[in-house]
């Protein structure tokens, strides 16, 4: 009976073998660096053929831009519905902020894969950046351009260029929180980033 149990158990749909080799691919890529890492160490780690990794990704590559796909589908969708509910700019790019740290600090193989492996290569640095990258600092743009046009930020200052040095404080605390000794929340980050930003450093 036990036998005939397991023979008729359904099958995992696709979208959680999916799933699970992704993760699996998240935490080899993160404790081997994405160049030292084979297919088969992900296949061993999600517990299955490494056969089975090609049934859904053609290759290691296609791996690691699937993450950067997903992760970052996920960050434009949860920014959007977020900053839906928010009308005041500067509160807009707290919200920014604290989603950005939150989502890299609820994992850290993940923030690794993002803040180191995918910065090894410049043929994945250009690919990613041109397609949700883009995107992404589009959210961040517009909230800026939105605050210049009702008067809350400076108009001098070229919404895109504020857009990258937003990303890129976001982008240093993340980075600097993985290389750390200390253990802290990643996301208490996100208020001084903001104020920074807003203020700067001067004393007047």
């Amino acid at each position: 009976m036990a036998r005939a149990l397991r023979l008729t158990k359904p099958a995992a749909p696709d979208t959680d073998k999916r799933a699970l080799i992704l993760e699996a691919a998240t935490r080899v890529f993160a404790e081997r660096g994405f160049f030292a890492a084979q297919v088969a160490d992900i296949a061993r780690r999600a517990g299955i053929a490494a056969g089975t990794v090609y049934l859904y990704f053609r290759s290691k590559d296609e791996l690691l831009i699937t993450l950067f796909d997903r992760t970052m589908q996920d960050a434009i969708r949860e920014g959007r519905a977020a900053l839906a509910t928010v009308d005041d700019p500067a509160e807009r790019l707290r919200c920014i902020a604290r989603l950005h740290l939150e989502r890299l600090g609820r994992d850290r193989n993940l923030a690794v894969v993002f803040q180191v492996e995918l910065r090894q290569s410049t043929k994945f640095m250009a690919r990613l950046s041109a397609t949700r990258l883009r995107d992404y600092l589009g959210l961040i743009r517009d909230t800026i351009a939105d605050g210049q046009a009702r008067g809350v930020f400076r108009a001098q200052v070229p919404a895109t260029l504020g857009a990258k040095m937003f990303f890129g404080a976001l982008d240093e605390m993340a980075t600097n929180w993985i290389l750390s000794d200390r253990r802290y929340t990643l996301a208490d980050d996100a208020e001084a980033v903001v104020d920074v930003f807003l203020h700067g450093v001067h004393a007047s």
